[in-house]
């Protein structure tokens, strides 16, 4: 018979559930759930300490993640993985992939998925894409084969390599730290790395052959319309539109143009008229009614500039990577000036279900429609974080690359051979990245995400909070009431499930901090080895294909992509029944269960 849990057991399960709540609903920004999190259990185990122990005890354990060499070797990796894209260093095997696939796209496809999940085993997922993303959305135009039938597949793909080291993703270095903690023996760097494979090669069939033929074709040429901006045209002063009522303008805009914000009353200078529509038809829109798709003090000097050094304005799209400094702001307070922006297409809002103007909140995939020179826009891309999809990138110090490749394969090296523990020796490639000059140390806020930091921080706390407040053996003891009857591949399957839901719907580091301790639990309460449970945790705290809200890289593609919600559902969810199914048959296979 089951007890009640204590107070403060029931505490920790409730802040863990409105940790997920939040990131599930996406009102708030992570960074902001993150430290609430963290600032929650610190007051509430200073005010009501747990039993035993003295105030201070509890800021000990909610500020600890910052310090704990779970996030410090993330850190030190992101660095890594930093240099080895500025350096160019991956760039042949870009070029290479490039001919594969004028050569034959399917067989193209096919190495694509293989060097992308061998490349995110020990790169972080998110540069891997940065890297493949330009040249995918290239060779669409080329290659017959649209982006919206590559992005979700080459993502898939990404995800499963990321899965298969400790260092693959953050994530997976939470799970073992969080494991480690509780008193599991230390797992090498490619511990269970056959086993991902295993289930790799299993899935990547439907990845390859399935996934491209039940996704949509949404490029041009089969008739999808093309990617539609929410944009504000301004009337300068001696506008022919002044004086005439919003009616009279809706009537001069060309067809497929949706008014999206009506001024009230007559046209005067503080007038704005929002619309959604293509590039094309916005620019149709702004002569039609005389009017400009940005402010007048950013469009005038860009014009005057071009025109003085007899360069061409040109209009570009570019994705808000992850690290951009314009997440969180909108376009009015970014202070830009050497480029304009003239609209956007809000990811965030499509991946709700929902497309409506807003208050342009710019988040991580919205894409932008920018207009300046080209040495402008590509300077405006390399500064502000965001990526170009027609290719254009930050400009590679090449003479650096293979210099990037020994200190990461060194760092790797030593850390696989049980030399050194990774976090040292991620911890000393990173040093040398800035020592020998691969990464620049006043940049080193594009390498490191400090989302990521403080969404880390906060799940080493809940983690632990759970564990030590009974959370976890109360959560173990209740779930053991239901699984004892289920076969040991019932049981990781179910753990697997579990995690996969939370990860998919909060986050992968909610997920890793809940479900690591009663994972840990359950396993005692069962009679099961740790190990496989825990692998478990990690494998579904990986298995994020089936919403685009589960992972930032699915966030990146689906602006390219022009995917739907509705798309990551279909592609998504038969991919995790597939793994679940495949990774908790091999544990049980691995460990004789």
């Amino acid at each position: 018979m089951i007890g009640f849990p204590s107070l403060h057991a029931v505490a920790a399960i409730a802040l863990a559930a409105a940790m997920f709540t939040a990131f599930a609903r996406g009102r708030m920004a992570v960074e902001i759930i993150s430290l609430l999190t963290i600032c929650f259990i610190a007051l509430g185990l200073y005010a009501f300490p747990l039993p035993g122990n003295a105030p201070k005890d509890g800021l000990a354990l909610a500020f600890e993640g910052f310090g704990h060499h779970a996030l410090i070797t993330i850190c030190a990796l992101m660095v890594l993985g930093r240099g080895l894209v500025v350096t160019g260093a991956l760039d042949p095997a870009a070029r290479s992939l490039t001919a594969l696939w004028r050569l034959n796209r399917w067989f193209g496809l096919a190495v694509t998925l293989v060097l992308a999940a061998v490349t995110s085993m020990l790169i972080n997922d998110t540069p891997v894409l940065v890297l493949l993303l330009p040249i995918l959305a290239q060779l669409a135009a080329t290659s017959g084969m649209p982006a919206s039938k590559t992005l979700i597949p080459v993502n898939a793909a990404i995800l499963i390599g990321g899965m298969a080291t400790t260092i693959g993703t953050s994530t997976n270095l939470l799970v073992i730290s969080i494991a480690n903690d509780l008193g599991m023996p230390p797992i090498g760097l490619f511990h269970f790395t056959d086993t991902v494979l295993i289930a790799g090669l299993v899935a990547l069939p439907y990845i390859w052959l399935v996934m491209p033929r039940i996704l949509p074709d949404n490029s041009p040429a089969a008739g999808h319309p093309p990617r539609r901006f929410e944009a504000v045209l301004r009337f300068a002063p001696g506008s022919s539109a002044h004086g005439k009522s919003p009616a009279q303008l809706c009537e001069r805009l060309p067809d497929g143009v949706k008014v999206t914000a009506m001024p009230v009353g007559p046209i005067t200078e503080q007038s704005r008229l929002g619309i959604l529509g293509a590039h094309d038809t916005i620019e149709e829109a702004a002569r039609a009614l005389d009017a400009d798709p940005a402010p007048r003090s950013i469009l005038l000097p860009l014009r005057t500039e071009a025109a003085r050094a007899s360069k061409d304005l040109a209009a570009a799209e570019l994705v808000i990577a992850p690290d951009s400094r314009l997440i969180g702001r909108s376009i009015a307070t970014a202070g830009l000036s050497d480029v304009a922006v003239i609209g956007r297409d809000p990811i965030r809002a499509r991946a709700s279900a929902e497309i409506k103007p807003s208050a342009a909140i710019l988040a991580e995939g919205d894409v932008l429609l920018v207009i300046g020179t080209l040495d402008r826009l590509a300077e405006f891309a390399r500064s502000d974080g965001l990526l170009m999809l027609e290719g254009g990138r930050e400009l590679p110090r090449t003479s650096k690359a293979r210099l990037a490749l020994a200190i990461m394969f060194g760092s790797v090296g030593l850390a696989s051979i049980g030399l050194v523990p990774i976090a040292v020796s991620a911890l000393a490639g990173a040093v040398l990245m800035f020592v020998t000059g691969c990464v620049k140390f006043e940049r080193v806020g594009r390498a490191l995400s400090a989302k990521v930091i403080v969404l880390v921080a906060a799940s080493l706390a809940l983690g632990k909070l759970v564990l030590v407040s009974g959370a976890a053996l109360w959560l173990g003891q209740l779930l053991a009431l239901g699984l004892q009857f289920l076969p040991a591949a019932g049981v990781l399957a179910a753990i697997m499930i579990f995690v996969t839901i939370l990860t998919n719907f909060a986050s992968n580091a909610t997920a890793a901090a809940v479900g690591t301790p009663i994972a840990f639990t359950l396993a005692q309460q069962l009679g099961l080895p740790v190990e496989p449970m825990v692998l478990a945790v990690l494998f579904g705290c990986n298995l994020c294909y089936a919403t685009p809200v589960a992972y930032q890289t699915n966030m990146m593609i689906m602006a390219e992509g022009e995917y739907q919600f509705r798309d990551y559902i279909r592609t998504g969810v038969p991919l995790v029944l597939l793994m679940i199914t495949t990774l908790s048959t091999l544990l049980v296979w691995r460990y004789g269960l």
